[in-house]
């Protein structure tokens, strides 16, 4: 639903919803929601598992609050602020791998289908693409809820 369809309120009362239910599956599945980023979240996990399962549970409840969200996934080294934000190059490939997601889908990097390992997700092969201000092209993969 876009903002300007639904008016200030109401939309501001879905992100408050949306919020409420990130939260409540991010505890769930061990993670951290580090920021909210407009209508989106930046959410940090120990295990790739653990960020897809939130992520599969995430975009599977959000169309109930007429939203349908897109999930990426990639895990590496992070820089820690004072803040308690994280950055660096791992946090902008996971914002890029969310960017070619398909509303209401889970994509990963191949970096995290690999340590997912054979069985614990149906992954489909989502090709190899272009991610914006990332060298090279990256093997994507699809999560099958």
């Amino acid at each position: 639903r876009a903002l300007v369809a639904a008016g200030d309120e109401e939309w501001r009362q879905t992100l408050n919803f949306l919020d409420d239910l990130v939260a409540a599956r991010v505890k769930r599945a061990g993670g951290r929601v580090v920021k909210q980023t407009g209508d989106g979240h930046l959410i940090e996990f120990a295990q790739p598992g653990d960020a897809v399962r939130a992520a599969i549970a995430i975009c599977s409840a959000a169309p109930t609050l007429g939203v349908r969200l897109r999930a990426g996934i990639h895990t590496g080294e992070i820089e820690r602020r004072e803040s308690g934000d994280i950055s660096g190059l791992t946090v902008h490939i996971a914002a890029r791998v969310a960017a070619v997601a398909d509303p209401g889908q889970v994509v990963v990097s191949r970096t995290v289908a690999d340590l997912l390992g054979a069985g614990q997700h149906a992954l489909r092969d989502y090709g190899e693409h272009e991610l914006k201000g990332v060298p090279g092209r990256w093997a994507l993969f699809a999560v099958d809820p």
